[in-house]
């Protein structure tokens, strides 16, 4: 038997915040080529080859981001084609894998020119070339900032691990007050805890129960830890059920309901194409940056050689980047599961109450989107429905098939 989510064969499965990201590219392209054409214009009218060559140099950086923006548009204008079995959430990856390759060639063409420089050194006109690599840093740095929103690590360049996100602690209004029910793990085990707006009462009786989708029931007994009472056993995981508090013995039973969702991995909500977008102008602005400390050298200290060295650093710098994006799109263009972590947590919803796991595939069909396929082998007269329940606090799958098999 198999199945997927009941309601969820949506198939578009787009970034937060694409079309934000779509507008910001545009600008940034916008920006770049009134740049461009200053330049070149600028460069022809006042008999300046150096301004005309920086000109062409940010066409090509142009072109580079009008990959992405085209890759954003495309992407928002298919969304619902059927002809993507699974949306078209990949294509920002693709365009980042694009781009990465060129960032490769580009870091290649920087370090053979430098190398070149060294052994056969020009003249430099350090009067032209400085300011011309000043506006360039200025372009550079005020396009990281459009793209970005002020933040480039919003969009990846920065790692972190799995997010898990529990309900609040709930409040329950009761005949002897009103009392606050969590589960509490910071730094130990979870257990329920009980804390009241006046004096604790015994924990004789007080019990808390839980009945998960499963209709599996466990009872907690309680004991009292100064101020509050705590379950004396763990909760297992997954933290999602309706828990029944029992105060004293024939007491009256009040009832809450728990859920607990994994935002899994930033890798799993990492948008590529805004990734390598930020990562050529970084790149850009790293080496203009570079070039000017070298021209400065060149120009106060008589260190010409200064300035086809830093272009060698530059090229390390955007040729680590470019492995780095090439790196991470190509295991999304490959299916490579994205979080090891989170299919293992998924292993253990599945398999915490005797059942086995058979198979798991897990990739990514977008950002912030992953895809499932499941499949269970059980004893019991469990349904997909069941399943679902289970991997219902994994926030980050969008599509999910599950195939049960009855032993």
């Amino acid at each position: 038997m198999a199945d997927s989510f009941p309601g969820a064969h949506s198939h578009v499965f787009l970034g937060e915040g694409h079309e934000q990201n779509e507008r910001r590219t545009w600008m940034v392209i916008v920006l770049c080529s009134l740049m461009m054409v200053a330049e070149i214009v600028g460069g022809l009218l006042f008999g300046s080859i150096a301004l005309v060559a920086d000109g062409l140099h940010m066409s090509t950086h142009a072109s580079a981001l009008l990959l992405s923006a085209l890759a954003y548009s495309y992407a928002r204008r298919h969304a619902d084609d059927e002809r993507f079995s699974f949306g078209t959430g990949k294509l920002g990856d693709l365009a980042g894998f694009t781009s990465a390759i060129v960032l490769a060639m580009t870091a290649l063409l920087i370090a053979y020119e430098a190398a070149m420089r060294l052994i056969w050194p020009v003249a430099i006109d350090f009067n032209q070339a400085i300011p011309i690599a000043a506006l360039g840093l200025v372009v550079n740095v005020a396009s990281v900032l459009l793209l970005s929103g002020g933040d480039y690590h919003d969009h990846g360049l920065a790692h972190a691990g799995a997010r898990h996100v529990h309900d609040q602690a709930h409040t329950l209004r009761t005949r002897a007050g009103a009392l606050t029910l969590e589960i509490f793990e910071d730094g130990v085990p979870p257990r329920f805890r009980l804390t009241f707006a006046g004096e604790a009462p015994s924990a004789d009786g007080v019990t808390v129960e839980t009945v998960r989708a499963g209709g599996e029931r466990q009872v907690f007994a309680l004991a009292a830890r100064g101020g509050y009472l705590e379950s004396i056993d763990e909760i297992p995981e997954p933290h999602a059920f309706t828990a029944r508090v029992t105060l004293g013995r024939g007491g009256d039973v009040y009832a809450v309901g728990f859920e607990e969702h994994e935002h899994g991995h930033a890798a799993a909500h990492r948008d590529n194409n805004m990734r390598s977008a930020i990562i050529h102008v970084l790149a850009d602005a790293a080496v203009s940056l570079l070039v000017i400390v070298g021209l400065l050298f060149g120009r106060f200290l008589g260190w010409a050689w200064m300035d086809p060295l830093v272009g060698l650093c530059g090229a390390g710098v955007i040729a680590a980047w470019s492995y780095s994006l090439i790196r991470d799109t190509g295991a999304v263009l490959l299916d490579m599961n994205p979080d090891r972590g989170m299919a293992q947590r998924m292993r253990a919803a599945i398999e915490t109450d005797g059942d086995r796991l058979t198979d798991l595939h897990l990739w990514r069909l977008g950002p912030g989107h992953l895809g499932a396929i499941v499949a269970v082998a059980t004893h019991r007269q469990r349904g997909p429905d069941y399943y679902r329940s289970l991997l219902g606090r994994f926030r980050a799958l969008s599509h999910v098939t599950v195939q049960v098999q009855h032993q």
